[in-house]
């Protein structure tokens, strides 16, 4: 599991029909100090996050997993969304 940042949204007319009725979002990877590293990926969204929010991401089969279609391809998937964040210095 890791963080990110939703930067952006991703339309698509036609999609696998294991993704029919996900958003797809764009994510940038999150530092352990919450700052953007500068690499993003488009992630499946299970929880209804928006542009802004800061979220945990699962990848690979956890991904698919989350979704409950293990056929679907999906690399990352957002499965929460974050309060608040506290990181012993």
């Amino acid at each position: 599991m890791y963080l990110g940042k939703i930067v952006g949204t991703v339309v698509s007319t036609r999609k696998d029909e294991n993704l029919t009725g996900y958003k797809l979002l764009v994510v940038q990877k999150l530092t352990e100090k919450l700052e953007p590293n500068g690499e993003t990926q488009v992630a499946v969204d299970t929880v209804g996050a928006g542009c802004g929010e800061v979220v945990i991401l699962v990848g690979g089969s956890s991904s698919r997993k989350s979704l409950d279609r293990p056929d679907a391809p999906v690399d990352a998937a957002i499965v929460g969304i974050v309060d608040s964040v506290e990181v012993e210095a």
